[in-house]
């Protein structure tokens, strides 16, 4: 198919497009900075281009993985959000109908879930964060814009029939947290994978699964995480003690753990259920937390990439 990808020359991009074009697929890439898969400069926020975009290119799919994240919240004002997470998701929504375009799937996050009182940790359990989660009470710009353009992928779907998967990625980001410090980069992604992280490559073969399985599912809406050894059972011990859960489930962790100088959760304050993914979409993250042990025990590189100098394409550099 020939395939528009938004946001080409970003994280998620730069291991998408390839992927694309290994399963056969003509892609058109799109962004605001100049990328290696990037064909087309430009914003989604600008109509006329992505009308002219639709008709010169023959577009017959689209993946919308570009976007503003948590972090250009420092950087953009909230009009700019609304302009490209919203708007220009509807620009891309509407030429699709236009054009008889035959899927959709839109990058999504988790993040629109997270309310600030889980955001906060108040309760005595951890929050089990699946589809059924609500109300959903996004606590910043960025979620507002992503739950409003998820609501417009919802519309368009149910006016015009235009099949549509979206998919509430949880993070993958490789830079450090913006907003934690306490461990390393490295340690609090390797933990992460407990619960609320997946790797960019299986965040990316995700998207080619929703490609291919968007006409049968119709609409959905999907967390894609890495598949937690946790049950919803454990939520109340996890926030007291999630070292005991974990050595549960993985005796030598702790051991590994001292090993490699890093440290284990002493509590988990949110767990992403994956499960629909892998029951309706045909989903589930080939890497997780066992294979962060695995590393450990081979002393070889952790699997989630972590790369604390990287800055999105899009911004000058410092």
């Amino acid at each position: 198919m020939r395939v528009l990808l938004t946001g080409a020359s970003g994280w998620l991009g730069r291991f998408l497009a390839p992927r694309l074009r290994a399963a056969g697929h003509q892609v058109t890439g799109l962004d605001v900075a100049p990328g290696a898969d990037t064909d087309v400069i430009g914003s989604v926020a600008d109509r006329a281009l992505i009308d002219r975009l639709f008709g010169a290119c023959g577009i017959e799919a689209v993946i919308h993985a570009g976007a503003l994240h948590k972090p250009d919240i420092v950087r953009y004002p909230r009009q700019a959000f609304i302009d490209v997470n919203s708007s220009g998701t509807l620009n891309l929504l509407e030429a699709a109908v236009a054009h008889k375009v035959s899927r959709f799937v839109f990058t999504s996050t988790t993040s629109l879930m997270i309310s600030s009182a889980i955001r906060e940790g108040r309760g005595d359990e951890a929050a089990w964060i699946d589809e059924t989660l609500a109300p959903l009470e996004p606590r910043n710009i960025y979620g507002v814009t992503k739950l409003a353009a998820e609501h417009l992928c919802r519309l368009i779907h149910a006016e015009h029939g235009l099949p549509t998967v979206i998919l509430r990625t949880a993070r993958f980001f490789p830079e450090e947290d913006d907003t934690h410090a306490e461990l390393s980069g490295e340690n609090m992604k390797a933990n992460e994978l407990l619960h609320r992280r997946l790797t960019v490559q299986d965040a990316a073969d995700a998207h080619l699964v929703a490609l291919d399985r968007a006409p049968a599912i119709g609409f959905g809406t999907f967390i894609v995480s890495a598949a937690t050894p946790f049950a919803r059972s454990d939520a109340g011990e996890l926030k007291r003690d999630a070292r005991a859960v974990i050595a549960r489930h993985f005796p030598d962790a702790a051991a590994l753990y001292d090993r490699a100088g890093w440290t284990l959760p002493a509590s988990i304050d949110r767990v992403y259920d994956a499960s629909l993914a892998e029951r309706v979409l045909g989903f589930r993250c080939a890497t997780g937390f066992a294979d962060v042990l695995a590393a450990l025990r081979d002393d070889r590189p952790p699997p989630a990439a972590h790369d604390p100098g990287y800055t999105s394409p899009k911004e000058p550099p410092v």
